[in-house]
């Protein structure tokens, strides 16, 4: 049995993708350990994350999307370029 292939996107999604992905892993573990922190590991603990994971990339995915560009700008300062080769 093949798995079939997905049709890839254009390299313009990256600039909203990489945001997309990052504040989704980043808000979950975050806000997995602030809840595991306060609440303890008792039965609620999964809806109490689950709830405190929405708010948290509801604020973190528009963060990511301002705040990138300037992040990139500042690094591009702070580093040399790559080397063509």
């Amino acid at each position: 049995m093949s798995i079939p292939k997905l049709k890839r996107l254009p390299a313009r999604y990256a600039a909203l993708l990489v945001p997309l992905f990052v504040s989704i892993l980043m808000s979950g573990l975050i806000s997995f350990v602030s809840t595991l922190k306060n609440v303890g590991l008792e039965r609620g603990l999964i809806g109490a994350w689950i709830g405190a994971w929405e708010l948290s990339w509801l604020i973190a995915f528009p963060a990511l999307l301002v705040l990138l560009p300037a992040v990139r700008r500042v690094v591009g300062k702070l580093v040399e370029p790559a080397a063509r080769g």
